[in-house]
């Protein structure tokens, strides 16, 4: 969330145009690209190693060294080839070697922080998560609004001052964030023994393959749609159809929170109960109160859509593409439930069908971007980001019900999305900016959810 807040800087007109925060965006996809290969599923490995093996620190030792090594390769070829790298992807060489470090120490801090994770510290998860966020802003503020002036009247920070170098200053201020976080981790890494277990690893890493083919599948499904563009469309005016794209693409950002938030502790949950008798009744339960307070979230954003924009995209150059919020809202609801859905083959050790889905998902992304793109520009990108998660949503699920059955109450979570769609599409389309409809219809369906769950809820809360 405070990260989001960085909107309010970037699409300040005096501060960079369009198309420089497009390019900007661009650069971002490349990098989640690059995140995803980098931790090749190992995170997702280690939870599960971690929690069957009695061994743990055979899994510890085994996969923060496994991350370590491979990241040192990387950042070693990502150097040797910077040029290439820079000629086929169009990033700056001065950008792309900022790019490359921030990517290594990334890396560094994976199974630190899935340790933390895993052993249930969320407070020393969330102070140095945090952490990084705030010197991440405040070096954005400092250098993006007040060094160029600065630069005008003190002598140093003219010497650090470079026109025109705004992308540049956005990754070098991401770069000590990320370096900050790996120092305050560095403790992890003094426990670490070094020891590596050569079979566990080969294990691991045939268990997290499939997982790296769906993340790199679901950074294709997150993040292509932007790269697309990029070919796609016109020369001329490509990296600012790229930035309105990616300025209202943010707005997105509250479901975002709620699902990504939700992922990173039920992951873990997940785990640690798939042995006991009622597990399936307990995923069904969580994946219902997810749909419900997901479907609140998103008529709630569609009601106060353009006072949103007002508060957090300060040009309104950007609102032209407001039409995309509701389908890239509905996009994230619909993954935040695969989330969900993904227990089966996560417990069952089924991974492989994990790659199966998002694999389906991003030959869905590039079809449909291939053939809206060219005519519809950044709303044919935000109708395949829907198409490729609502895809995953219903093949996750068909799947699942076949080889890890789980008593979903379907007729509810249908219906209270179904309803969620149905009011936003009246407030969006039909009385958009009109407050009174849209409030009446948001309080008549918090009615409707209290009516129906009340119950329930009244026996979890006395549980």
């Amino acid at each position: 969330m405070l990260n989001f807040l960085l909107t309010l800087l970037y699409t300040r007109q005096d501060i960079m145009g369009a198309d420089q925060y497009g390019e900007f965006s661009l650069v971002f996809a490349y990098f989640m690209l690059f995140n995803v290969i980098l931790s090749y599923g190992m995170e997702t490995a280690f939870f599960r190693f971690f929690h069957k093996k009695e061994d743990k620190d055979e899994v510890i030792n085994t996969s923060a060294w496994s991350l370590a090594g491979s990241s040192t390769l990387f950042l070693g070829l990502g150097f040797l080839f910077q040029y290439q790298i820079a000629a086929i992807t169009g990033i700056s060489l001065q950008v792309l070697r900022l790019v490359l470090w921030i990517l290594f120490f990334d890396a560094l801090v994976v199974i630190p922080f899935a340790w933390l994770r895993a052993r249930e510290r969320p407070i020393r998860y969330a102070v140095i998560k945090v952490l990084n966020v705030v010197i991440n802003i405040g070096l954005n503020i400092f250098f993006l609004a007040y060094l160029k002036e600065g630069a005008q009247e003190y002598a140093l920070l003219q010497k650090i001052y470079v026109p025109d170098f705004q992308v540049g200053y956005i990754f070098i201020a991401n770069l000590i964030a990320s370096l900050s976080s790996l120092v305050l981790m560095a403790p992890f890494y003094l426990k670490v023994q070094f020891r590596f277990n050569k079979d566990l690893w080969k294990r691991m890493l045939r268990y997290a393959f499939p997982v790296l083919i769906a993340g790199l599948a679901f950074a294709v499904n997150e993040a292509f749609d932007r790269i697309m563009m990029d070919y796609l469309l016109p020369q001329d005016t490509a990296k600012e159809q790229i930035g309105f794209y990616s300025a209202c693409y943010k707005l997105a950002v509250f479901m975002t929170l709620f699902s990504t938030a939700f992922r990173l502790g039920v992951e873990p949950f997940f785990f640690s109960h798939a042995e006991k008798k009622d597990a399936k009744a307990i995923y069904a339960q969580i994946t219902k109160y997810f749909s419900i307070f997901g479907a609140l979230i998103l008529i709630s954003i569609i009601v106060f859509a353009d006072v949103l924009k007002v508060i957090f995209i300060r040009s309104e150059i950007y609102w032209q593409a407001m039409d995309i919020v509701p389908l890239i809202l509905l996009a994230n609801l619909f993954l935040g439930i695969y989330y969900n859905l993904s227990v089966w083959y996560k417990v069952t050790d089924r991974t492989k069908f994990g790659a199966y889905i998002s694999v389906i998902a991003a030959v869905v992304t590039i079809v449909v971007n291939l053939i809206l793109i060219p005519s519809l520009g950044y709303y044919g990108a935000a109708i395949s980001t829907l198409a490729a998660y609502g895809s995953m949503m219903l093949l996750s699920f068909w799947w699942g019900q076949k080889y890890y059955p789980i008593p979903y109450d379907l007729k509810r979570i249908v219906g209270y999305i179904a309803l969620s769609v149905g009011f936003s599409v009246i407030s969006f389309y039909g009385f958009r900016g009109n407050y009174v409809v849209g409030i009446g219809l948001l309080i008549i369906f918090l009615a409707i959810i209290y009516v129906g769950e009340k119950d329930q809820l009244l026996k979890i809360i006395r549980e």
